[in-house]
């Protein structure tokens, strides 16, 4: 355990545990626990008086997890059955913090959200078991206080904040799964919806889509202006605003409001992740895993970029709750070599580094948690904070030349041409968020519209056709005579049936009940226009 900004000294609250089994550890989310397994036992001490609390027998303990106020500790193993068949031993156990006294053991046969989930003020927990989801009031596990049952729940999560509380749950496809994101304010939830085919063809992985989904009622698809994977979707923490990380590389990241409307687009970078600041004030969008470690630091208040720092093989990011300092790491098992982990100030300095000896890996880094409030939201500074430690910036490798073109002027050639950030708001409209229904609504009245227009365009502006003297010249646009009387009695019957359409779609829009027969010629307006249009393209 190492002090934090400025001194980076080894700290004396908890003495290093050297053993070759240390593979888990956590914070309470108040920073004032740590619990971790060595192998043999899980211990708890407290940060701020820097004793040892309780010391549990849990030699296969690989996860652990303190309750929102650190009344109960989750511990899980790895589910094993017996070699006859018969059914394991529960593996997750909950203990309580306070007494170190054993509350309930439960099976948890899957690591997938294998930890119960707790309101804030831990009167609700709740769990997911067998198409039900459990709910326990007060971390009395004896008794089920009720069950939400809906056939084949896959997945749910419980709402952050104070009550009333709510839930949202997933009932899943035949080949789709999804990520549900809670704002913390708990008003909507972002939905990232991945089936495991695109039907375009365009992508190996798959199709998704982003949904909105709001406590009122409100629903709306957030339309993407760039097609491809979405790697990230983040909500900033005043809950007003959201970040989308999008579309094939370079991708795009894009900030909208609660409307779905964009509010300002970053244009296109090497980047699949972003992460705002715990005061909301500053984002990072990065490119991370496959991508060489680049990223951007923004004022989203100003829309301003602050610096673009570069991490090199960064497998890991986290901001400090100061909402100053950045912590980014390399760990194992995603690389196992060069393990390690930087401090950074989000001006672009680095403050500290440590590399892990080349016969050892970094497992698992973070920042110790505190409470929202503890530390105030200070103005944003543009110049790098002076630091004593260098700034390898890695090297950019030059493109290779053959040996006839190393004279001669380099052009600049690019796979892909990159867009430039562009302020969104003067464009965003001010209706609530469209539903499904109506964005297909709307997109198929704007193909309908541009559809009318490119028909008037190519025929008089006249739709009433008037008999034109013979004398007109034949390249007077205003005119639609084919010299084929049978083509010309097609395009005024074509025209007298779309004027009916116009007359019918004008009585709909006042109220009035249409009948079957009147909305089906309605249907055909579409194809209508585009037989028009036909016709009279080959006059």
């Amino acid at each position: 355990m190492v002090n934090g900004p400025p001194h980076f000294t080894e700290s004396t609250v908890f003495p290093r545990e050297s053993g070759k089994n240390c593979k888990v550890y956590t914070f309470s989310k108040d920073g004032t626990l740590f619990a971790w397994g060595n192998g043999e036992k899980v211990n708890i001490i407290s940060v701020t008086n820097k004793g040892l609390l309780h010391s549990f027998d849990l030699p296969k303990a690989v996860c652990l997890e303190f309750s929102p106020k650190n009344t109960v500790l989750a511990t899980w193993q790895p589910y094993t059955t017996s070699k006859d068949g018969t059914a394991g031993i529960p593996n997750l156990q909950l203990y309580d913090v306070k007494t170190g006294t054993w509350l309930k053991s439960f099976i948890q046969k899957k690591t997938q959200n294998w930890c119960p989930s707790w309101s804030e003020d831990e009167t609700l927990c709740a769990r997911n078991v067998n198409n039900e989801v459990h709910f326990f009031e007060n971390n009395n596990f004896n008794t089920i206080a009720s069950k939400l049952h809906l056939q084949k729940i896959n997945d749910f999560v419980l709402s952050p904040g104070p009550q009333p509380y709510k839930v949202a749950v997933y009932v899943p496809g035949s080949k789709d799964k999804v990520t549900m994101l809670w704002n913390k304010k708990a008003t909507a939830v972002l939905v990232i919806a991945s089936t495991d085919v695109d039907k375009t063809g365009a992508s190996y992985y798959g199709e998704q889509t982003l949904h909105y989904i709001a406590t009122n009622g409100e629903s709306a698809v957030v339309q993407l202006p760039k097609n491809g994977p979405i790697y990230d979707v983040v909500w900033n923490s005043s809950s007003t605003e959201f970040c989308a990380v999008y579309g094939f590389m370079p991708a795009k990241a894009t900030i909208f409001n609660l409307k779905c409307d964009p509010v300002f687009d970053f244009g296109t970078g090497p980047r699949n992740a972003a992460y705002y600041s715990p005061h909301g004030h500053i984002l990072v969008l990065a490119g991370f895993g496959n991508l060489r470690g680049q990223m951007e630091v923004w004022d989203v208040k100003n829309y301003k970029l602050i610096s673009k720092p570069v991490a090199s093989d960064s497998t890991y990011f986290a901001w400090c709750p100061d909402g100053e300092h950045i912590l980014t790491a390399t760990c194992a098992p995603r690389l196992r070599v060069n393990n390690g982990y930087k401090i950074w100030h989000y001006t672009g300095s680095i403050l500290h580094k440590y590399d892990v000896p080349s016969n050892a890996e970094l497992w698992q880094v973070s920042w110790q948690p505190f409470l929202d409030g503890i530390f105030p939201a200070k103005t944003i500074t543009y110049q790098a904070v002076p630091s004593e430690v260098p700034n390898e910036e890695p090297k950019v490798a030059t493109a290779y030349r053959p040996p006839a073109l190393r004279n001669k002027p380099i052009t600049n050639s690019k796979l892909h041409e990159e867009e430039p950030p562009q302020n969104m708001k003067s464009q965003s409209g001010n209706d609530k968020p469209l539903s499904k229904t109506a964005l297909k609504n709307q997109r198929k009245h704007e193909a309908k519209k541009a559809a009318k227009q490119e028909a008037r365009s190519d025929r008089s502006p006249d739709l009433a056709p008037t008999p034109a003297p013979q004398s007109t010249p034949r390249s007077t646009l205003s005119q639609s005579i084919s010299g084929d009387p049978e083509i010309d009695k097609k395009i005024k019957n074509l025209k007298k049936k779309l004027k009916a359409i116009e007359q019918l779609k004008e009585q709909a829009a006042t109220g009035k009940q249409l009948e079957k027969n009147q909305l089906e010629k309605i249907q055909k307006e579409t194809a209508l226009l585009q037989e028009l249009e036909d016709l009279e393209l080959g006059i």
